[in-house]
């Protein structure tokens, strides 16, 4: 019988990592992989959430068994791609808690290494990359697993008939970004008939919990380093105080929770487009409206980009230049 082990940090599990983790538990009988814990401060993912990644990528391999430093009890640092393996008496230790078997087993401590042997893991493309420091820039190298960990979502937020909706979906084109839809518009059409003439406090904890869900579920798919979110907990709160006089202790949760990594806010001052549902549309009640949102994003701590041209191609450009160059960090400007 042979046991491996594979000691890594995976800041982030990507496919490199993936094609190690393959061609290691094809040299021994059972792998088990010890997840360690992260040397940078930049990486802001627990312990638990790099050993999530690994057991998701690793579920359907009864012969991959994943463990973490902390449920070995053990201190147990270093990574096997850079070589920092822990001394021989930590890995017999490692050995005692994980395999009680390994008294007559071949033991295998796998490590990053362009020579022969069983223990060899050779380096491939993927370790020339400096994914950990910019894992938004290698985005498609991420294990599915952990892309939802990663991705950036960034809100467009704003009054009623602000183009909130249409520059969520022109930038999803631009970027091939999932959507996370306005959900109260959602609501109105599956459970209110159509029109807001029935909406009332109670509808809003629904509201806000299935956006959660649709926010979440976006992020799971993602397929590009941003989700795009039409609308947050914080512009349904405001909605929630202007139409009903209160807060509501829901959605001031989800927002403090779930708050988005960039806010766009747009500003009331293109034209209004009645479209049967909407209601504020004289210019005291958008300019009222418009100061109860700054008002409570401010109080959420949320200070949005904001953009304020009135014409929506410039709108739409300036959205795309502020994430190149806020959020994806890209040097390029190639949209006119």
């Amino acid at each position: 019988m042979s046991i491996g082990l594979l000691m890594g940090r995976f800041e982030p599990l990507h496919l490199g990592h993936l094609q190690d983790i393959n061609i290691a538990a094809g040299r021994c009988d059972t792998l088990h992989i010890i997840v360690t814990p992260s040397e940078h401060q930049y990486h802001t993912q627990t312990l638990q959430d790099k050993a999530r990644w690994v057991q998701v990528a690793c579920e359907y391999f009864d012969f991959i068994k994943v463990h973490t430093s902390d449920s070995l009890e053990l201190p147990v640092t270093g990574d096997y791609v850079q070589g920092d393996l822990p001394d021989e008496s930590m890995i017999q230790q490692v050995l005692a808690k994980v395999a009680t078997d390994s008294a007559d087993a071949d033991v295998i401590t796998f490590i990053k290494k362009d020579t022969d042997g069983k223990s060899a893991l050779v380096t491939n493309e993927y370790d020339k990359l400096d994914i950990g420091a910019n894992p938004i820039l290698y985005f498609d190298k991420l294990a599915p697993s952990a892309k939802s960990d990663h991705v950036q979502t960034v809100c467009i937020v704003g009054g009623e008939s602000s183009g909130k909706t249409t520059l969520v979906h022109k930038l999803a084109n631009h970027y091939g970004a999932t959507v996370a839809l306005e959900m109260g518009r959602l609501y109105t059409h599956s459970d209110l008939g159509g029109t807001e003439v029935g909406l009332q406090y109670v509808d809003y904890t629904a509201i806000a919990v299935n956006h959660a869900r649709a926010i979440l579920d976006a992020k799971k798919h993602a397929t590009a380093p941003i989700v795009l979110v039409d609308t947050d907990f914080v512009t349904t709160q405001a909605f929630c105080e202007e139409y009903e006089g209160r807060t509501h202790p829901v959605v001031t949760a989800l927002a403090d929770e779930m708050c988005m990594d960039h806010t766009i806010y747009l500003d009331n001052n293109v034209k209004w487009v009645a479209d049967g549902m909407r209601r504020l549309g004289s210019q005291k009640q958008r300019s009222q409206f418009a100061t109860r949102l700054l008002t409570v994003l401010e109080r959420h701590g949320i200070s949005p980009y904001m953009i304020d041209d009135d014409d929506y191609h410039q709108r739409y450009l300036q959205a795309v230049r502020y994430i190149d160059d806020h959020v994806l960090r890209l040097t390029h400007d190639s949209v006119q």
